[in-house]
């Protein structure tokens, strides 16, 4: 299994990236008004928009060859949470493309949106 790349400092992420969760409730309505609702999936999913800036020209490629060795939304690779530390070790890329400039020496940036899988 894959491990998301971090950077020479050890981060995954940059500030300011977002992190979000996402529920599934499943509703049915009746015919007399009431309703009655269900979990689509236990736990929430996470998703994480990685903002990264000054990148030099090693780290910007090793996040982009890592991004081409997925294949994009196609691979599945372990993640580290940036905010609690936590493992997820079922991950993937959200798109099948990525953001990246590279503007000068030390002067890269990319961003990328990392999902949770079930």
């Amino acid at each position: 299994m894959a491990n998301f790349p971090a950077l020479k400092t050890g981060a995954v992420a940059q500030y300011p990236s977002d992190r979000t969760r996402t529920f599934s409730t499943r509703v049915l309505r009746f015919l007399d008004g009431s309703e009655q609702r269900f979990r689509g999936f236990g736990a929430p999913l996470k998703r994480w928009l990685i903002r990264l800036e000054l990148l030099d020209e090693a780290e910007l490629t090793r996040l982009d060859d890592f991004f081409v060795e997925q294949g994009g939304r196609a691979g599945t690779f372990a993640f580290t949470d940036p905010w609690d530390g936590a493992m997820y070790t079922s991950c993937s890329f959200e798109g099948d493309a990525m953001t990246a400039t590279f503007r000068g020496q030390g002067d890269g940036g990319a961003s990328v949106v990392v999902k949770e899988n079930r």
